[in-house]
């Protein structure tokens, strides 16, 4: 399967990058690398908009709260991936929050230290066009999901698009570590955690895949694909 982080892109050293003091390189002393611990809150809407982070270990949850105050999970980011890059196209403040779901290490530039950057390396254009193509695609899909799929089918639709992304195989099994709670995938899905539980039991009766709160395993992926209506 073809690698889904961004850590690469046309060539590019994306860590090397955004984090050249990792690599033992100190000409760009300003970048910072700064950690979070397990529940803190990295930025909140309506805080300034100014820094861009790359995440280089753990696990980081963006989303935003509707009028009545309910969570809406927007993604769920993994080491390799960039967010807070809404300030490079002029979000003053901002609108979601961003979430350290476990302990966290990022590098953290400021927006005119990214376009620096992007006068000195011509491919970082290239990377945020496709990463912000990309974030755009996703949404859209969940929302078609939403709107002509039942609840069963958005959380199977779910677990194979992240057995996808994140999966391992393993013979003709695949397995993602690090499964997130069944309330997050409610959030995710635009369902309700009980049915999220009765949904993943079910596929766990007929042998399609397994689960603890440290692991997916899918059987099948093909028979798990199956099932979307």
């Amino acid at each position: 399967m073809k690698d889904q982080s961004l850590w690469y892109l046309e060539n590019i050293d994306v860590t090397g990058i955004f984090c050249p003091q990792k690599l033992g390189t100190h000409n760009k002393s300003e970048h910072t690398q700064k950690n979070f611990k397990k529940g803190d809150y990295i930025y909140m809407p309506e805080q300034s908009s100014d820094k861009i982070y790359f995440l280089n270990d753990g696990r980081v949850k963006i989303g935003s709260y509707g009028d009545n105050g309910k969570e809406i999970t927007k993604a769920i980011l993994n080491k390799g991936e960039v967010f807070g890059e809404l300030s490079m196209i002029g979000e003053d403040k901002r609108r979601d929050f961003a979430y350290a779901m476990e302990d966290c290490q990022a590098c953290v530039l400021t927006t005119e230290e990214m376009k620096s950057m992007m006068r000195e390396h011509n491919g970082l254009s290239l990377f945020f066009m496709k990463k912000m193509g990309n974030r755009v695609l996703e949404m859209e899909s969940r929302l078609e999901s939403l709107v002509f799929k039942d609840s069963r089918s958005r959380i199977v639709e779910y677990l194979v698009d992240l057995v996808k992304k994140s999966g391992q195989r393993v013979g003709y099994e695949w397995v993602v570590r690090k499964f997130i709670t069944h309330q997050e995938i409610a959030n995710l899905t635009a369902t309700s955690r009980q049915t999220v539980t009765t949904v993943l039991n079910e596929l766990r009766t007929d042998n399609l895949l397994t689960f603890n709160r440290k692991r997916l395993l899918v059987r099948d992926l093909d028979l798990l694909a199956a099932e979307i209506a």
